[in-house]
């Protein structure tokens, strides 16, 4: 069996205040263990990312950063005491597996459903009904039509978000990143099609920016903008009230654009997760995502979505992306980056298991074996 350590993937980077190893990203991944009161990571949490401390970074799973926030059943959070004591047996253990980890900040926004928020609808910019679906602890269920946020429930949220990055840190991770893409909150707030707010926070792409904005600001300012990045664009499932409009590309090049005047450590770009040939985002299918935000953003672009290893390598090579995130492909190799190394094949994953309360299918992948030539 080859060993091809000379790979794009396997060069060093300094991300931030990081100096990284390799420029293999561990994805967030909801994995839904959380299945106690207090919403607290476990050892089982532990044991699962020490596993994959061999990651140049690992990006934690979504963490909600209050209660309000929460929107998918048996997912940690990031502002209690019990949570931030649960954290800290995680990050020790990768620091000790000679790993480094970042904790994603989350809020669902109208993705929520009422059956965590004891019968309220969950909060979002608007009224208007996602037309997707909320896990909840008895299974998918259709959204609903959310509540609008007031002004100082704005303020509030972005004051949560402040909180849990200050958690974060003292619970030993070594940065945060925001969740401020896909169909969540902040995505709620961009969208023309699901904010029709009239105030400073609706309206033109500077107004239906602000929300994130601030929360950026309010980040970088507890955690320090070296430890923070940022994962959004103009990527969703093009589904429901998240098709791809006239509006939804100069959006994101906006606030992409903007996000040049904070010296983040990162963003995670998602590629195109949906056929968008017939959609106003058609030129950004297969690299085009990449190729377009290059010219936009001057720091460091991760790639997530779709990519493989000789992808990943053939990306880096080509100055497109500086590091590639890879979620489904670490759920089953836990020493990921040792079988990009021999070019081994993949373990496939556990679908079954991939949600669930147990060790089966989350810390029980055999690990990669060498075999001498």
């Amino acid at each position: 069996m080859s060993f091809e350590s000379n790979q794009p993937l396997f060069e060093p980077i300094r991300l931030g205040h990081l100096d990284l190893p390799n420029r293999i990203v561990m994805a967030p991944l909801t994995r839904m263990r959380a299945a106690n009161p207090e919403l607290a990571p476990t050892a089982l949490h532990a044991d699962y990312y020490a596993q994959r401390a061999s990651a140049g970074l690992i990006i934690s799973e979504g963490i909600f950063v209050s209660p309000e926030a929460v929107g998918w059943a048996d997912v940690p959070g990031l502002w209690s005491d019990a949570q931030v004591r649960g954290w800290r047996v995680v990050t020790d253990a990768v620091h000790r597996a000679g790993g480094r980890i970042v904790a994603q900040l989350w809020h669902t926004g109208s993705l929520g459903h009422p059956d965590f928020h004891a019968g309220k609808a969950p909060l979002s910019a608007s009224a208007v009904n996602p037309e997707q679906q909320s896990v909840t602890a008895t299974g998918h269920q259709d959204t609903v039509v959310p509540r609008p946020m007031a002004k100082d429930q704005i303020r509030r949220t972005v004051a949560d978000f402040g909180v849990a990055a200050r958690n974060a840190i003292a619970a030993g991770f070594d940065g945060v990143q925001i969740q401020g893409g896909y169909h969540y909150l902040f995505n709620q707030f961009l969208n023309v099609c699901t904010n029709l707010r009239t105030d400073e926070y609706g309206g033109s792409v500077g107004n239906r920016a602000r929300f994130l904005f601030e929360v950026v600001e309010t980040v970088a300012e507890a955690a320090g903008a070296s430890r923070t990045g940022i994962k959004t664009g103009p990527a969703t499932s093009e589904t429901g009230a998240f098709v791809s409009n006239d509006e939804t590309l100069a959006t994101s090049d906006y606030v992409i654009g903007r996000l040049n005047d904070f010296d983040l450590s990162h963003l995670l770009l998602m590629g195109a997760m949906a056929d968008v040939s017939a959609t106003p985002l058609a030129a950004l299918a297969g690299d085009g995502m990449f190729r377009h935000y290059r010219d936009i953003y001057r720091g460091n672009i991760v790639a997530n979505v779709g990519v493989d290893r000789a992808r990943g390598n053939r990306l880096i090579e080509a100055g497109l992306v500086d590091m590639v995130a890879f979620g489904r492909p670490f759920i089953a190799n836990p020493d990921l980056p040792a079988r990009f190394a021999a070019v081994a094949p993949l373990a496939e994953v556990d679908w079954k298991n991939v949600y669930g309360a147990t060790a089966a299918g989350y810390t029980d992948y055999p690990v990669f074996q060498a075999v001498p030539a």
